[in-house]
């Protein structure tokens, strides 16, 4: 249906099955990266970089193009996680800081925290920050009771806001009546 552009020989196999896939399924609903915005979350020039395998997509937006063409996201997003573990990363280069102009540093690029020395990035920018909080290690095992008032904490403080309030209440009903 679409004329579409060629993908990048060097890409990984399951990168390139995946975003024909995905062409595939944008074509089936018949719609075009215009209407494909409108209906998603996403816009045209996004839906443009994820079709040409510019940019992985995010989870959300496979999810959403899923719905909009009426099939099942499963598979959809078993194909994601091989795609984004394959794709390759390019860093970008960082933005001089702000009155520097021409220094010792010019003409290198750095990322975020020297990311960029390490050829990747800090963080995935294809993966939303809750599905991180899947895989983030748990901490350091500190004794049970101390990790519990870590985190109940605020919910203390609250109940002794609301008991001194009912205090200051009581002792005021009792010395004006």
């Amino acid at each position: 249906m679409s004329a579409w552009q060629p993908l990048p020989a060097d890409l990984p196999p399951e990168v390139g099955h995946f975003v024909e896939q995905l062409r595939l399924l944008k074509d089936r609903t018949g719609l075009s990266l215009v209407a494909l915005g409108e209906r998603t979350a996403y816009s045209k020039s996004s839906w443009h970089r994820y079709l040409n395998a510019t940019q992985p997509p995010p989870r959300q937006a496979v999810v959403a193009l899923c719905r909009v063409a009426g099939t099942d996201a499963e598979r959809f997003c078993v194909r994601w996680e091989l795609a984004v573990r394959a794709w390759p990363r390019t860093v970008a280069p960082a933005a001089a800081p702000a009155g520097v102009a021409g220094g010792a540093g010019a003409g290198t690029s750095a990322g975020v925290n020297g990311a960029a020395d390490e050829g990747g990035y800090e963080d995935d920018p294809t993966v939303p920050w809750w599905d991180l909080l899947a895989e983030a290690p748990e901490p350091a095992s500190a004794p049970a009771r101390a990790s519990w008032a870590a985190s109940h904490r605020l919910l203390l403080y609250a109940l002794v806001l609301v008991l001194v309030l009912l205090l200051t209440a009581v002792i005021g009903a009792v010395t004006l009546a």
